[in-house]
């Protein structure tokens, strides 16, 4: 029995913020679009759903001071010195191995930094609204923005004026694999639909949004490793997440880009229900293993650029958890909104004996852990409003700031884990969205926005994941618009 087929201008995969910008940035320059979307009406929308969609922009008229810094900053590992040096000349001049090569390209990231106020004002133009966030983390270095009502105010605002201008989704579906046609142009995608049926959607451009990896296991064990394991999704949207996206692109010579082994990590509480709950307290008490043992400097700077770094050593812990320690004098700590976004309440005890107890921690190590913790804490002036500078002295390791001793019962404990937000690794594009081969040419036909599109590396670059969906979702709408009125 043949496949059914479907037949559009523009195909997209996915219906998170890339997804959707891209789809309604097709219509509007006169693109017939069909999203391939594997999850039910109710749970459309990926990672975007769930998020905050925190921004990192000053207003919709201006990004964060460090924006590009930070980025090329993280730009991948130890790259060559003479190949880098390239770099430099126009993008045209550059050779195929750069092109190909996997870091991050400055011209894309000036891209995103020159085209976020005008996507910002793009979607305003479609009823979204966003205002400064007074209080993002206990501590911050860089101001952010959000959207009123978030990411699902993005995603139900979008797919509203994408149905009302006749887009089709196609729910429940699973893109597997691109389709090309004799010149290896992309001109749609094989999926699967309700009931194992198979269909090809065809179209004269495909964007690929659907995401990143941290939903198949297979893969998170192949590239993060076993202890992918200990990791859990930040929100439920994680699971629709699968990789296919990705590897579709790679099966026919898409070049790869971002950290494959890494991945946006944030500290969690394991107990918790909610989408999204972050756990920022740490700086204001010690974090010990399940070995009741110290391993890292609880408070290196502001939250907002360190609580990634922080995370990491958790995840590298045993069984990939570790325990915030408080005693009462955090009940003084101001905007615990802002630290503690889980509905769990702290694991409490009178005395840290009996916390251990609870903690299933040997008390006496986790006595002396403390002991020794506050014998390296020493007088002066603590402010939980801003990086203080109070540190410990003679003890490894250190604590930078916020370093006052935990002697007043009684004492409260939060188990923390690593989430994963979204996997690294993705797909190497140039400035117009297109998805470029291992020889450094686009693949004519084929586009990756969002978490698919490789960009980062080392630490994330905080709240610019949404809005690089956002940016080159809408680039990659008009430009595959666009070919196919060339068509």
């Amino acid at each position: 029995m043949a496949n059914t087929e479907h037949n559009f201008d523009v195909v997209v995969i996915g219906s998170g913020v890339a997804g959707l910008s891209a789809a309604v940035s097709a219509q509007e320059h006169g693109a017939r679009v069909c999203i391939v979307e594997r999850a039910t009406a109710e749970e459309a929308g990926g990672n975007t759903r769930w998020t905050g969609s925190y921004i990192r922009m000053k207003s919709v008229d201006e990004v964060s001071d460090d924006f590009e810094d930070h980025l090329i900053a993280n730009g991948g590992g130890y790259l060559e010195p003479t190949l880098m040096a390239e770099a430099a000349r126009d993008p045209a001049q550059w050779p195929p191995t750069l092109r190909a090569l996997s870091f991050v390209d400055p011209n894309v990231v000036a891209r995103l930094a020159n085209d976020s106020p005008g996507t910002l004002k793009w979607l305003c133009g479609y009823g979204l609204q966003f205002f400064p966030l007074e209080v993002p983390f206990p501590t911050a270095a860089q101001p952010r923005i959000v959207p009123s009502g978030g990411g699902l105010a993005i995603v139900e605002t979008l797919s509203k004026k994408f149905l009302e201008k006749g887009g089709t989704v196609l729910y429940e579906t699973k893109a597997e694999s691109l389709i090309q046609n004799d010149e290896g142009a992309v001109c749609g995608v094989n999926a699967i639909g309700r009931g194992n049926k198979r269909m090809q959607v065809r179209g004269h451009g495909v964007v690929i949004a659907s995401g990143g990896f941290q939903g198949n296991a297979e893969m998170m064990t192949r590239y993060i490793g076993p202890r992918a394991l200990n990791l859990r999704g930040m929100s439920l949207g994680c699971h629709f997440n699968k990789g296919e996206g990705i590897q579709m692109a790679l099966d026919i010579g898409a070049a790869p880009c971002g950290d494959f082994g890494s991945f946006h990590a944030s500290p969690m509480d394991p107990r918790s229900n909610r989408a999204g709950p972050s756990m920022y307290m740490y700086p204001y008490g010690i974090l010990v293993n399940k070995e009741g043992q110290r391993f890292v400097d609880e408070g290196p700077g502001e939250t907002d650029e360190t609580y990634e770094r922080v995370t990491r050593r958790i995840f590298a812990q045993t069984d990939g958890l570790a325990y915030c320690i408080l005693d009462a004098k955090f009940a003084d700590v101001p905007n615990k909104q802002s630290a503690i976004k889980t509905e769990q309440p702290p694991i409490e005890a009178p005395t840290l004996r009996e916390l251990a107890a609870k903690l299933e921690l040997q008390a006496d190590i986790l006595e002396k852990t403390i002991a020794d913790y506050n014998a390296a804490c020493v007088a002066g002036t603590y402010d939980p409003r801003r990086v203080d500078g109070l540190s410990t002295r003679g003890i490894t390791p250190p604590k930078s700031n916020w370093a006052r001793p935990l002697d007043q019962g009684p004492f409260l404990a939060y188990p923390i884990i690593s989430s994963i937000v979204f996997t690294f690794g993705g797909l190497k594009t140039d400035t117009t969205a297109r998805v470029i081969n291992t020889q450094g040419d686009a693949i004519p036909g084929l586009y990756a926005a969002g978490e698919v599109q490789g960009l980062y590396y080392h630490n994330y670059t905080g709240a610019t994941s949404v809005l690089k969906g956002a940016v080159f979702g809408r680039i990659a709408g008009q430009d595959a618009a666009e070919l196919a009125k060339a068509d």
